[in-house]
């Protein structure tokens, strides 16, 4: 494929502001199988020696700290020491040499981030083999995720990326997973984008879409799982507003009617009370409301959820639904649900959820069985994997 130079590294983004020395961009793509990463602009010129990584440097303005997609392509998120590896492999010759690599797990979970990967893997120009578990598919411990085959220097650059990827992802689908399942089969919304950064907030709602959570509040990350984001309005309108019946009113009059009429109603008042005043002012309109009391109050109680319950069926509003956020864990959900509890908004726990390790090793080179002491030689079958590319 042609190539084209430009010369100069696209500004704003951490780049020098000049190309690394010896590096033509590919302005098309192409490259050669010795590790050289497909290029759509500028910035994805990459390292490929430690010179590279020393006369690297980041815009100290730019607005956020976190890697574009280009930079994260180029490999300026790789742990310097796979750029040491292809120099080395470069200069002896070897970064040709095809090999064998699986990555698996340190414990259990559901597998997210695969699609990722997926496409991260298809920026290198060399010819590659990649199977893997679905998204959404339970791993054991040790379980074979991903087996990528190829020229290493292709895509040994990639290993730190890889593995968060799928290590962060995996980690947030199984929390998603275990609230899911402690909700007894009620729906379960992911709010967890507030409690990370924001350049990975859609990355964690969508691993919880995998995981099993029914939809996410970040709009990015419901988009990308092909949804609609949910969410209502936070206890800020309330406090400007200054009354729970009068918010309540403004947003039915204001939003559109496929939005749902779930109202927050322990901004002022007992929430019991609240209940009833708003249920009274929408009527059928209200669709449910939202007990978000916070800890200093005692949080939300399987006897608070008991009593709103009963007087909103005795005031004949049975069809008002009780959702229920903040603070929740596994626990909690499962004794809200008991107790009449309709719905779930779920932030901490799967934002907070451990990543669940995940190593890659070398297991084949040059189609012979090979493996660091301590693990097995040659590929690991495991019929469950899926080719991805």
């Amino acid at each position: 494929m042609a190539a084209e130079a430009t010369g100069k590294m696209q500004p704003g983004y951490g780049g020098t502001g000049e190309a690394m020395a010896g590096e033509t961009e590919l302005a098309g793509g192409g490259g050669d199988a010795a590790g050289q990463v497909v290029r759509s602009g500028p910035e994805r010129t990459g390292p490929r020696t430690v010179k590279d990584v020393v006369s690297y440097s980041v815009d100290p303005q730019r607005v956020l700290f976190s890697a574009t997609p280009d930079e994260i392509v180029a490999g300026w998120t790789t742990d310097v020491y796979f750029v040491k590896t292809r120099e080395i492999l470069e200069r002896l010759g070897l970064a040709d040499t095809p090999v064998v690599a699986e990555i698996f797990p340190r414990r259990e979970g559901v597998l997210a981030g695969v699609e990722e990967c997926r496409r991260l893997l298809m920026q290198v120009p060399a010819e590659l083999r990649v199977w893997a578990l679905a998204e959404g598919e339970t791993f054991s411990p040790r379980e074979v995720v991903m087996r990528i085959e190829g020229p290493y220097a292709a895509f040994g650059i990639y290993e730190t990326a890889l593995l968060g990827i799928l290590a962060s992802s995996s980690g947030w689908a199984t929390a998603a997973r275990i609230v899911k399942e402690a909700a007894g089969g009620k729906p379960v919304y992911s709010f967890g984008a507030r409690h990370v950064h924001p350049a990975v907030a859609p990355v964690l709602e969508r691993a919880a879409i995998v995981g099993g959570a029914d939809g996410a509040a970040c709009i990015m990350a419901a988009k990308l799982a092909g949804q609609e984001p949910v969410g209502t309005v936070p206890h800020a309108l309330f406090l400007i507003v200054g009354d729970s019946v009068e918010t309540a009113k403004a947003y039915h009059a204001i939003m559109p009617p496929t939005e749902p009429r779930t109202i927050l109603v322990d901004t002022f008042k007992d929430e019991a009370e609240e209940s009833l005043r708003v249920a009274e002012a929408l009527g059928e309109a209200l669709q449910g409301v939202r007990l978000d009391t916070p800890s200093e109050r005692g949080g939300v109680t399987p006897e608070l959820v008991r009593e709103v319950r009963y007087r909103l069926d005795q005031a004949g509003y049975r069809h008002v639904k009780i959702f229920i956020s903040g603070g929740l864990t596994p626990e909690r959900i499962r004794l809200l649900a008991e107790a009449g509890a309709d719905a779930f908004g779920v932030g901490s726990f799967i934002s907070a959820a451990p990543p669940i390790d995940m190593t890659m090793d070398v297991k084949e080179v040059a189609g012979k069985p090979i493996a660091k002491r301590g693990r097995l030689p040659g590929k690991q079958e495991n019929p469950r994997l899926k080719r991805i590319i």
